[in-house]
């Protein structure tokens, strides 16, 4: 039987390179250099603790999955880098990062996670909508509409953490 666990990284561990180069080629495929354009300057203390969080799931010693967070405002994690390799999909690798990530974003202090998803990732848009993200933007819309000014490609969700947030959210409505 197989043995899965998380573990926290460095963004710079050599042994993430195979990975990164994977999500990176991914990315490469399905957008070409669509988003050269607006290309993040990926600062790597972003995602150290305590304010950010790098982690990697591995099977058996193998890393078969990653995400990461890093500060987006005081109360807000930005949800980052969530990726699967490519051979061990459909097998809700990215929903155990997912739920990991807003595990230790909670138990860090943030109050609520925000991430963004290129318009031509469909099963990244079908995970976020299924466990609780809220669409920043109108999901009947045609995707791809969001590639052409005054947009950037990028389509984006917001997600409360914990129950105390929206036990907070109901008593500043009353």
């Amino acid at each position: 039987m197989s043995h899965e666990q998380f573990r926290q990284l460095s963004p710079e561990a050599p042994e993430l390179a195979p990975i990164i180069s994977g999500l990176f080629d991914e990315y490469s495929a399905r957008y070409g250099d669509f988003f050269a354009r607006h290309a993040e300057v990926e600062l790597t203390e972003w995602y150290l603790p305590p304010q950010g969080l790098f982690i990697v799931l591995e099977r058996d010693g193998e890393i078969i999955a990653m995400g990461a967070y890093k500060p987006y405002d005081a109360v807000t994690a930005e949800l980052k880098r969530i990726w699967t390799r490519g051979d061990l999909r459909r097998q809700g690798l990215a929903q155990k990062v997912l739920v990991e990530l807003e595990r230790r974003a909670l138990e860090a202090g943030y109050r609520q996670v925000f991430l963004t998803t290129g318009f031509r990732q469909p099963e990244a848009v079908r995970l976020y909508l299924s466990y609780g993200y809220q669409p920043q933007f109108d999901i009947t819309r045609d995707p791809v509409e969001y590639s052409l000014p005054p947009h950037d490609g990028r389509l984006r969700f917001r997600k409360p953490l914990g129950d105390n947030v929206l036990t907070e959210a109901v008593d500043e409505a009353s």
